[in-house]
């Protein structure tokens, strides 16, 4: 794997930090999930659903935690004892990237803020993942998914015009956050290549759901005109959206002039492709109010299928909408390996998605599945730090690990 020898410190609980950590783990990094004993990370409970044993009952483990640790070990340590403190300060000696999602400075009280762990290791990646970031008016504010999607401007683009504002239906802010982290950190170690040093990266949910507003962030910039929800339809391109057929719902996504000829030829009115109206995008934008009520009786009166398959002959981009039991149906995504099947600890075999991620010549996916709160505690303090079987159980005897 890329990756393979990378040791990562893993300190987030929700928010996007637990998406950098399963990220790594599937480029092959080594990363230790800390978690609270005795209730570990809050995700876990976040259910149902929760991943059945063998004998179908509930585990502790809910699908949400499942979604996002997969390839972890996990370490129960108690970061409120000096004992539990000096564990994860000899850790990140031995470590290269430490993740963490706590409240700006919430970790200099235990020792293991940046300041700290960077005197203990100069070499050491620390990546922290907030709500609005390390300064500015907000630095102090917890932020969520939902929050950040509204603040962001995210929802006031999202959902039918006149109707309530939507959020999307995942938590794509912790999702981009999570992305643009792990980007930072491959960065940051390239970079320590050639200078030895290590970095704080300063990931904001605000500032990545800013960055994530792509072409419509732009359009306001360039125009000034505020964007506003448009249901499924493209701003900047038509007819780009959803649409009803004789039998459910489809979608039309007509990129250029040609897709759109082609597509009138198929669906037998060549008069549109013909009018000045509708003959470039531009104009097609301009006029989209009168062509799309246009098009959309064109299609009502066939089924899905008939225009799927006459549309992809002529190379019209164009698809169903499918839910998720079609979705993991689909040959093609099963041949793609994107399902991975892990097996639980608790005795059960459980499929997961795994990274969508493939390199020609190296392995990717994490191999472990996601783990049962301290199910390694003892594994890692052995291995790493090459803690005695006594020292061990004296640890757990005061509370310092589970």
């Amino acid at each position: 794997m890329p990756l393979e020898g990378v040791r990562v410190l893993d300190l987030s609980r929700v928010l996007a930090g637990p998406w950098v950590g399963q990220t790594l783990a599937d480029l092959g990094c080594d990363v230790i999930k800390v978690e609270r004993p005795g209730c570990g990370d809050d995700t876990r409970a976040w259910g149902p659903p929760f991943v059945k044993t063998s004998a179908g009952e509930n585990t502790q483990e809910s699908a949400y935690y499942m979604s996002a640790n997969r390839g972890k070990r996990s370490l129960a340590v108690d970061m409120t004892k000096a004992e539990g403190q000096k564990i994860l300060q000899d850790l990140a000696l031995h470590c290269d990237i430490v993740i963490e999602n706590f409240k700006v400075g919430g970790l200099k009280k235990f020792g293991l803020d940046y300041e700290a762990l960077s005197k203990i290791n100069p070499k050491l990646i620390y990546c922290s993942i907030t709500g609005f970031g390390q300064e500015g008016p907000y630095a102090d504010k917890a932020g969520y998914d939902l929050m950040i999607q509204g603040m962001g401007g995210l929802m006031s683009i999202t959902g039918e015009a006149g109707r309530q504002p939507m959020k999307v239906g995942v938590a794509v802010v912790d999702l981009f956050s999570g992305m643009y982290g792990v980007t930072g950190i491959l960065a940051a170690l390239f970079k320590r290549e050639r200078t030895g040093r290590g970095d704080h990266i300063d990931i904001a949910l605000m500032d990545c759901q800013a960055a994530m507003l792509a072409n419509q962030a732009t359009n306001y910039l360039v125009s000034d005109k505020v964007p506003h929800r448009r249901g499924n339809a493209h701003p900047n391109i038509s007819p780009y959206e959803v649409f009803e057929t004789a039998d459910g719902y489809m979608i039309l996504a007509v990129g250029n002039d040609r897709q759109f000829e082609a597509f009138c030829d198929v669906a037998g009115c060549m008069e549109l492709a013909e009018n000045p109206k509708y003959q470039t995008n531009t104009t097609r934008v301009e006029n989209r109010e009168q062509l799309v009520p246009f098009v959309q009786e064109v299609l009502k009166e066939k089924p899905t299928d008939f225009w799927i398959s006459s549309l992809e002959k002529v190379k019209v981009p164009c698809g169903p909408i499918n839910d998720l039991s079609q979705v993991f149906a689909d040959p093609h995504i099963q041949q793609r390996g994107i399902l991975k099947e892990y097996e639980h600890p608790g005795g059960a075999r459980q499929k997961l998605v795994s990274t969508p991620i493939k390199y020609g010549q190296a392995k990717s996916g994490a191999e472990l599945s996601p783990p049962m709160l301290g199910q390694h505690t003892d594994e890692v303090l052995g291995e790493i730090l090459g803690t005695e079987r006594d020292d061990i159980e004296k640890l757990r005897t005061i509370g310092a690990i589970a």
